[in-house]
């Protein structure tokens, strides 16, 4: 009777199958495996809510022992990595700008005389707050660096400088973004984070679609180029994504008062070359998948290392070298480098260039390779 309901003949029949089917489907088994690993990799050992080593550039006009051992103190602190230690204040704006320093130090010419005078004088650090999750660790050990810097400094006649308050005073610029608002950080990226995710996904399906519909039979008998079929399909997608950026950027304005400095046009231009980046990353893996449950597996492989490494979700800089090597990578990183100046600083094209070149090369490579699987696919 129980026979009649379940047989452990049947159930292990079944059983056997499931395994040697999961066994065949490679993109299935790497998501059960390999992706829980790689997350685990990365949360243990790329990620750090705690960014040191900041790149800082210091405009210094006065060379004392004082000034000295106030810089030794600062990069002893591990926050702070002095990069460019002699810098005009127009070189320091600009690599501030371009995103090559997170950090200002502007140290006073008169700095040691209002020191032994005890006029307490003021440091100015000027801070890159587009991303506030990796400046404000820096800048709240601030506090307790002007307490110590100076401890061995002020000693004989001098110490009477160091009691009972701090010698001298850090004061705090936060540029880009100086009541820092969480949102003017966030939204610019979700920008980046959902063009990704929509376009690399939409886009690995295309091919996928055409295969499982039985549809691909008829493509092939049309006289048409793998490039003008890889086109065709494409700028349908680069005008929703269009219309997707403009949604944002109008939701930002309005809900969250997002300020937008730089061109809109710049900002369009530069976009749509990330939605074809993506669209051909997209169609890449539809040349690559059977069907389009592998072809949504291998977008997430794609999209869930580009959401981690690019910045957006963690701080960039907090991350270490091997990380940031790979990071440096996807072209979610560089699109948000350049939304965020574009938004945020009024970065102009010439401050923007040096992310434009990943991603052509990255649209380059991966455009290639989709050309020379679709051929393979029709021979």
């Amino acid at each position: 009777m129980f026979n009649s309901y379940f047989s452990c003949k049947r159930f292990f029949a079944i059983l056997i199958k499931e395994f040697i089917q999961i066994r065949r489907d490679h993109t299935t088994f790497a998501m059960m495996f390999f992706l829980p690993i790689l997350q685990l990799l990365l949360f243990g050992y790329a990620i750090d809510f705690d960014p040191r080593g900041l790149p800082t550039a210091v405009v210094k006009t006065t060379d004392s022992p004082y000034s000295r051992s106030i810089l030794a103190a600062l990069e002893q602190s591990t926050y702070f990595k002095i990069t460019h230690p002699q810098t005009s204040e127009k070189v320091a704006e600009q690599l501030m700008r371009t995103g090559n320093v997170q950090f200002i130090i502007s140290i006073p010419t008169d700095f040691t005389t209002q020191l032994l005078h005890q006029q307490k004088p003021q440091i100015l650090v000027q801070s890159d707050n587009t991303d506030t999750a990796t400046t404000t660790p820096a800048l709240a050990a601030l506090s307790s660096i002007n307490t110590t810097a100076l401890q061995n400094d002020l000693i004989g006649l001098v110490a009477g400088l160091a009691a009972p308050d701090p010698p001298f005073e850090f004061v705090v610029h936060r540029r880009y973004n100086p009541e820092v608002i969480t949102q003017y950080n966030i939204v610019p990226g979700l920008t980046g984070t959902i063009l990704t995710m929509t376009m690399v996904m939409v886009a690995s399906m295309t091919m996928t679609r055409e295969f499982e519909r039985g549809t691909f039979e008829n493509l092939m008998t049309l006289p048409v180029k793998p490039l003008e079929v890889m086109f065709g399909k494409i700028v349908p997608f680069v005008c929703i994504g269009c219309i997707q950026i403009s949604i944002i950027l109008l939701a930002a304005w309005l809900l969250f008062s997002v300020p937008i400095l730089g061109s809109v046009i710049l900002l369009y231009l530069v976009t749509i070359l990330f939605i074809l980046t993506n669209l051909a990353v997209g169609f890449t893996f539809s040349t690559l998948a059977d069907n389009q449950v592998q072809a949504s597996q291998m977008s997430t492989f794609f999209f869930l290392p580009s959401l981690l490494l690019s910045g957006f979700a963690f701080p960039f800089r907090g991350m270490p070298p091997w990380a940031q090597m790979i990071g440096e990578m996807f072209p979610l990183t560089h699109y948000l480098r350049i939304i965020r100046g574009i938004l945020l600083k009024g970065n102009t094209f010439s401050e923007i260039w040096i992310n434009l070149f990943p991603l052509l090369l990255f649209m380059f490579i991966a455009t290639s390779f989709a050309m020379r699987r679709y051929r393979l696919t029709l021979d």
